[in-house]
């Protein structure tokens, strides 16, 4: 069982940062593909951008790329999402979640392949 806390939401400006902070519980961290996931009200939750269990494999959905950057400190049992030159369309719930059935170098992308998620935080950016 792996306990997933995300931190690091807020209100910011159109073209400010925010960056999202995933903990996770247990010792296998590095063995988890860790995504993060949003969800706009009354929209489905979406993909936004995942890292393997290989720090440098990472995959990210069309609209964010150039923008926000995943990475991980297996350490540091964390994941983070850098999220810059934010827009009014990036509000939503940002979720954190791990999924440990993949290959050390594969990214999931589907909400289904993941096992675990975090109970999410807010972003909301104005415009």
């Amino acid at each position: 069982q792996v306990q997933l806390v995300e931190s690091g939401g807020g209100l910011v400006q159109a073209g400010g940062s925010l960056r999202l902070s995933c903990a996770a519980s247990g010792r296998t961290f590095g063995r988890y593909c860790m995504g993060w996931f949003r969800q706009a009200p009354g929209k489905e939750r979406e993909f936004v951008a995942a890292i393997a269990q290989s720090a440098g494999t990472t995959y990210y959905t069309d609209s964010v790329k150039g923008r926000f950057t995943i990475s991980r400190d297996n350490a540091k049992n964390t994941v983070y999402l850098q999220m810059n030159s934010l827009k009014p369309e990036d509000t939503a719930v940002y979720y954190c979640a791990a999924d440990d059935s993949g290959s050390y170098y594969y990214t999931a992308s589907d909400t289904g392949e993941y096992d675990y998620w975090g109970q999410g935080t807010q972003v909301t950016v104005s415009s």
